[in-house]
């Protein structure tokens, strides 16, 4: 029995393994089964552009796109132009490298390379694209390539002949293939005028060589490298002679040991070159000592472009030859690479040597462009630059100099120094023939001074003024027209605005480049006779015009301060108060408001109406990078600066926290004036008054609510004291010269300040492009600045260590300590790299990887317009003829009809429905393909006419339609727009209103409703037409114009309504309103109809301003899925007709702000795996709003600029997840969402399902199986027990009827634990 028990103890295991294995294998795999994750991806699926790739030649089209590419990728410092075309049509680009390389600036030479000439010497074509790449790569990391770039205004021209280098072939050393002459077969370097000989060539067979004769006359290089191929030197003029002897004659020109010198620079730098022996297989013995040859010596070349730059255009140049082979195989493209990168390096490097400096006329120190520079000895003479600048390259030695001009005195400076390295500083100032002697000036030269048209080498005293008197307005007006007519190139007159009484706010701008904003260089203003009565500070600052501009190029201070600084002067903010020769005795403007109380105050409501001398000069500070002010007053003697009041008005120290910074300036003007210094003023009239090394808090002095330094330092990054000059406001003309002296030294070392602290640039680390609107903060200091729109900035601090923090929206921050000296400023440059995230939260996928060139492109023009003065340039080249008058709904329609007449291939008109009087409702659609969908495409609409008593949207949006019109195929910038827009504008959505309203009527409310009574803004559901089109959804961007108030608003209208995107929605409004000369200013100034005050930046959620059901603007948000702004364009609700110019003027930059804003935001495509496009997809933007895939799977939504979570969502596929970054000047990047299918049950994961369920089942088919083997053993074992059971009883039977009780009762009392049959007996029992 115990064997048997024992077999099937053993046969129940080894089923559970059994079972086991089987579960293995047939469960296993079920809970192996997963579900791939969709993939949300970037579109940049173009390969990355590939500089340095030294395995093979660049064509034409992958030289072009590679150009434009890297000019793309570093705009700061890069430009690409063509000169002209080839006989094919190929552009002979152009790449300029230097700072600012849009621009053209003074104090620059400018230098060239030109490769490719003949088309079959490939090397330079080759070596000229990696220095391109050199160059942009390194700089602002290599410090002696950020050197170069910094200082030298540097072109370079890969290929002169691309025709023929499309003819040549790699391996051909002799050029047997025909490609070293263009496609005219013309030897281009045998094509240029020469002066021995008459070159008889055509100008429509050559034209390379017509377009680079005209860019070398007009660009004046000053340097140059013509780069050949097939053999190693450098040749020098001249490179024939009037003998034209073919080889031997050494052809000498004046400036012959200069050229040797430069070829020798590029020689020595290259170890094949600089041994002379170049060993090339057809001339094996031709050699050339230390590796250079006189161009004619070698052999004669007439019609060569060396010895035309020496002879006509100002240049030095000279050819170097790069290799033996002319077109040798791309595997020795990296030797030649690195045999001429120092050589080249060098050569530019030589263009800084000589002399250098400025020619200026002595009266009024206007540049003087074409003056003759001579040097004593040297036959060969240079003219000036626009700017008067001059570059004459000279070996170290000693020299006279001569400027000769006709009309002027001619002037010699004996005793030039030129030294080894950088070039001697050289400065001329002319006089123009008079009663003098003609036979010129003749002045010794130092180098402590600039030479000046007096005979004696003392420093000269400067000029100070003689113009002491009061001056009128118009007599202002004529002193100011009068020196900037006669200083242009260092003064430039503007007017920022207009008085009470229409009179201009003119600012006078002085600097070496006045016209535009140099990124790096700070702005500094001055203000006077703010008070009208307070007249000191006015003759004062038309002093320091006259002062600057007659010392500028003569007296160090001043030239340095002109140099490195954009000083605005405003004489007269308060121009009223003078009427002809009469002086009021008032302080106030001409509408008898004060308006150092006119200013938004951060304590306190100012009630009265801003005024528009205010509004001026706070439109004009957020216009400009300010970084220092002050504000000329009178009526005391002190320096005053923030906070002018406090929250209480009492009289006490208000402290701001930049105290320590506005006490450091506020002295150094004080102790600049002796009297103010001593800190007692009007001892006369208040002999108890003190202040302490003449400055003062200003609210400690006394409280002044509303006025202008503390909106300086509130609202933008400017600081600004006030400086009161004197205790007598308006002195008699007699004292001014007393008060110019007081105040002299004061006020330039005042302007000096503005070079204190810390400045630099805030860039993107990827591109190297400025990052505008970026934040600095100095740690413990409770007030950030921002940069300016090229990413520079600028902030004032004492001297001592701070910890510096740059942040910017969508990019890391970064932080650094600076140090800050007690003279001068120190530089810190901020690099911020860009929050990028991925699906998942993997790392970024090829960081490297660009975009495709068209959408680079796109977002270069993009920003382009974003930032700087992109928008307002379009603005200027765009003016049309405009006839403006009120048009009624027959009108209207023949307008918007004539409109698709005229221009068919952009234009569409659609009839969306009819009025209650079955006027139609007409839609105009503008864009290159108006009558297909093109969902890819952003689309806005632009909406006016819903009250009709406010017609001037109505006409602003006609006259925006022919304005896109007309300048289409015109304007390449609004042809671009047009072309990548789906513009939709409905003028007039309520014409029965506009039916009866009438012109001049500013509060009327006739015509407001349609011809039910309803008001479409309140009973929107009444716009049946209107809703529809809202319906069909696929609008990015909205816009209503309106009337009866200055603001922009965002939705919601309706009361106690969450704004879920509000961030966004307010954004746009802002875009409108800071593109708007006065809303963004916040003014309403709508006396009239009670809506008044200030609404900061102009902009406010609609609800604030007249809250109410049934808008547009919400139905377009809740229905349309839509964002809409209502712009009101003026407080007059139908102004007469003549205002309309001046709306049009002010609304035009902000309407083409729209159509940039549209291309901003998020885009891109739903498709599932297979590729198909899901239409409908729903994307939800930071778990809120939601927008909706068009056909083809396109959406397209606007966000505010910062990080932003968007899900997508579509039936049966998997929700998406993914993080993007937007920026406020960047064209919306494009993203891919690829869907899987959406495997989920019961809402979660099928993975975790499959995995729970298959656990689940192998649980319980062990239990199963573990239960099965266990009862199948005790049911063997029941079944045995049972079985000797009965055997028992059978022997007990047995034993009875024997008689024997003896084993009965041995069987009955035996211990239980001896036996497992005894045990098996016991359980029997029991059952």
């Amino acid at each position: 029995m115990a064997t048997y028990l024992l077999e099937h103890r053993h046969t129940a295991p080894k089923l559970c393994v059994s079972l086991f294995v089987f579960l293995f294998f047939v469960v296993g795999p079920i809970t192996a089964l997963s579900v791939g994750e969709a993939r949300l991806v970037r579109s940049n699926t173009v390969a990355k552009v590939e500089v340095e790739d030294y395995t093979k030649y660049y064509n034409y089209v992958e030289m072009t796109r590679l150009l434009k590419f890297m000019a793309m990728k570093y705009p700061y410092i890069a430009n690409l132009s063509s000169i002209g075309q080839s006989v094919q049509g190929r552009e002979l680009w152009v790449m300029r490298i230097t700072k600012d390389p849009n621009a053209d600036v003074p104090g620059k030479p400018k230098c060239k390379y030109v490769g490719n000439m003949h088309g079959d010497e490939t090397i330079s074509r080759q070596v000229l694209v990696y220095l391109v790449n050199y160059l942009l790569t390194r700089y602002g990391e290599d410090p002696r390539i950020t050197e170069l770039v910094t200082s030298t205004d540097i072109y370079i021209m890969p290929s002169m002949n691309p025709d023929g280098f499309e003819r040549s072939r790699e391996g051909d050393c002799s050029g047997d293939a025909g490609g070293r002459s263009n496609a005219k077969d013309m030897d281009l370097n045998r094509s240029f005028p020469d002066q021995f000989d008459k070159i008889n060539v055509q100008q429509e067979d050559v034209p390379e060589v017509t377009a680079v004769i005209k860019w070398i006359l007009e660009k004046k290089f000053v340097l140059s490298g013509n780069l050949h191929g097939g053999t190693v030197v450098a040749s020098y003029p001249f490179d024939d002679s009037a003998s034209h002897k073919m080889q031997g004659y050494y052809s000498s020109s004046v400036d012959d040991n200069l050229f040797k010198h430069l070829a020798l620079t590029y020689a020595k730098n290259h170890p094949v070159m600089r041994t002379g022996e170049p060993k090339c297989p057809d001339t094996p013995d031709e050699t050339f000592e230390d590796g250079i040859v006189n161009g004619a010596k070698w052999y004669d070349v007439p019609g060569g472009m060396q010895d035309y730059n020496y002879l006509n255009g100002n240049c030095l140049e000279i050819t170097m030859e790069l290799s033996c082979c002319k077109f040798p195989p791309a595997s020795e493209l990296k030797k030649e690479w690195d045999y001429n990168r120092e050589s080249l390096i060098a050569y530019l490097e030589q263009v800084h040597i000589g002399v250098r400096g400025y020619v200026n006329e002595a009266t009024n120190g206007t540049a003087l462009p074409d003056v003759s520079i001579v040097v004593a000895g040297i036959n060969h003479n240079l003219t000036t630059a626009k700017f008067g600048d001059f570059y004459r390259l000279l070996l170290p030695g000693t020299y006279n100099v001569s400027a000769v001009a006709t009309g002027y005195m001619s002037m010699t400076v004996v005793g030039v120094q030129v030294v080894e390295g950088k070039a001697t500083e050289l400065n001329f100032t002319l006089a123009p023939l008079g009663n003098e002697p003609t036979g010129g000036i003749t002045v010794p030269f130092t180098t402590t001074t600039v030479p000046t048209t007096t005979s004696s080498s003392t420093p000269q005293e400067p000029i100070q003024p003689q113009d002491f008197r009061h001056h009128h307005y118009n007599d202002m007006e004529l002193f100011l027209r009068r020196y900037s007519n006669r200083f242009r190139s260092i003064a430039h007159l503007y007017s920022i605005g207009k008085s009470a009484e229409d009179r201009e706010l003119y600012v006078m701008v002085i600097s070496d480049n006045p016209t535009v904003h140099e990124a790096g260089e700070p702005e500094f203003k001055y203000i006077a006779n703010m008070h009208g009565n307070e007249v000191v500070g006015r003759e004062l600052l038309l002093n320091l015009i006259e002062y600057l501009c007659h010392n500028y190029g003569s007296d160090p201070e001043v030239t340095q301060l002109v140099n490195t600084t954009r000083i605005h002067i405003m004489p007269s903010m308060n121009p009223d108060v003078c009427v002809g020769s009469i002086w009021y005795t008032g302080r106030n403007n001409s509408n008898n408001f004060d308006l150092n109380r006119n200013f938004p105050d951060q304590f306190t409501t100012i009630t009265e109406p801003r005024q528009p001398e205010t509004i001026a000069v706070m439109n004009w500070l957020k216009s400009y990078p300010f970084v220092l002010s002050a504000n000329l007053h009178g009526g005391s003697l002190v320096v005053n600066y923030p906070y002018d009041d406090d929250k209480q008005g009492r009289t006490e120290y208000s402290k701001c926290p930049d105290d320590k910074v506005f006490k450091q300036v506020a002295r150094s003007y004080s102790q600049e004036n002796a009297l103010m210094h001593k800190g007692h003023p009007c001892e006369d009239l208040y002999p108890s008054a003190f202040f302490e090394d003449g400055i003062t808090n200003g609210a400690n002095w006394y409280n002044v609510p509303g006025g202008m330094q503390d909106w300086n330092y509130l609202n933008t990054n400017c600081f600004e004291v006030t400086i009161e000059l004197g205790c007598v406001k308006y002195p008699k003309a007699q004292h001014l010269p007393m008060y110019w002296d007081q105040n002299r030294r004061a006020l330039l070392q005042y302007i000096h300040q503005v070079h204190r602290g810390v400045k630099g640039m805030v860039i993107d680390i990827r591109d190297g492009t400025g990052i505008p609107n970026a934040t600095i903060m100095v740690e413990e200091i409770n007030h950030p600045i921002t940069t300016n729109l090229a990413g520079d900035y600028w902030r004032l601090l004492v001297p001592g260590t701070y910890h510096l923090t740059a942040s910017a929206r969508g990019y890391n921050s970064v932080k650094i300590y600076a140090t800050v000296p007690e003279e001068g400023v120190e530089l810190v440059d901020f690099r911020l790299t860009r929050v990028r995230s991925e699906p998942n939260g993997q790392a970024p996928k090829d960081p490297g990887a660009t975009q495709d060139p068209a959408e680079e492109q796109f977002h270069s023009f993009i920003k382009d317009l974003s930032l700087g003065q992109g928008l307002e340039q379009l603005v200027q080249s765009t003016a049309t003829e405009s006839s403006f008058r009120y048009r009624r709904y027959k009108e209207l329609s023949e307008f918007l009809r004539g409109l698709t007449l005229n221009f068919p291939k952009i234009t569409s008109l659609h009839s969306l429905g009819q009025s209650v009087e079955y006027r139609t409702i007409w839609a105009l659609e503008i864009s290159n393909k108006p009558d297909e969908p093109e969902t890819a495409k952003p689309k806005i609409r632009l909406v006016g006419g819903i009250h009709g008593n406010a017609p001037v949207g109505t006409e602003l949006l006609l006259e925006f339609a022919a304005f896109l019109c007309i300048n289409y195929d015109k304007n390449p910038t609004i042809t671009r727009l047009i072309n990548e827009t789906r513009i939709i504008i409905l003028p007039s959505i309520n014409p029965d209103g506009r039916e009866l309203a009438r012109e001049k009527q500013c509060t009327s409310t006739v015509g407001m409703t349609n011809a039910h009574g309803k008001d479409l803004d309140t009973d929107f559901f009444e716009t049946r037409a209107v809703m529809d089109l809202i319906l069909e959804r696929g609008f990015t961007l909205s816009v209503a114009l309106d009337g009866g108030s200055l603001l922009a608003t965002y939705p919601y209208d309706k009361p106690v309504q969450p704004v879920e995107n509000e961030e966004t929605l307010k954004y746009l409004a802002n875009v409108y309103a800071s593109n708007h000369p006065k809303m963004h200013l916040g003014d309403t100034g709508c006396p009239s109809n009670g809506q008044m005050g200030n609404i900061p930046d102009g902009v406010l959620r609609a609800a604030e301003r007249q809250s109410h059901m049934g808008s547009m603007k919400d139905f377009s948000v809740d229905f349309g899925h839509c964002p809409e702004i209502t712009v009101y364009t003026g407080c007059c609700l139908f102004p007469p007709a003549e205002q309309l110019a001046t709306l049009w003027a002010e609304n035009r930059k902000a309407l083409l702000s729209m159509l940039v804003e549209v291309h901003k935001g998020v885009r891109g495509m739903v498709k599932d795996k297979s590729g198909k496009p899901i239409v409908g997809a729903m994307i939800v933007l930071n778990g809120g709003v939601r927008v909706f895939t068009a056909e083809g799977g396109y959406f397209h939504a606007l966000l505010a600029p910062g990080n932003h979570n968007i899900e997508a969502v579509a039936d049966g596929y998997q929700q998406q997840r993914q993080e993007v970054v937007v920026s406020s000047y960047e064209a919306a990047s494009s993203i891919i969402i690829e869907f899987d299918m959406d495997n989920r049950i019961f809402g979660l994961p099928r993975e975790f399902v499959v995995a729970t369920a298959a656990a689940s089942m192998t649980a319980l088919v062990v239990t199963a199986c573990i239960i099965w083997c266990v009862c199948s053993a005790k049911s063997n074992q029941q079944k045995d027990g049972f079985h000797r059971l009965r055997q028992h009883r059978d022997d007990y039977e047995d034993e009875i009827r024997l008689g024997s009780k003896k084993s009965l009762l041995s069987n009955e009392f035996q211990d239980e634990s001896e036996s497992d049959e005894d045990t098996l007996y016991a359980n029997a029992n029991k059952l």
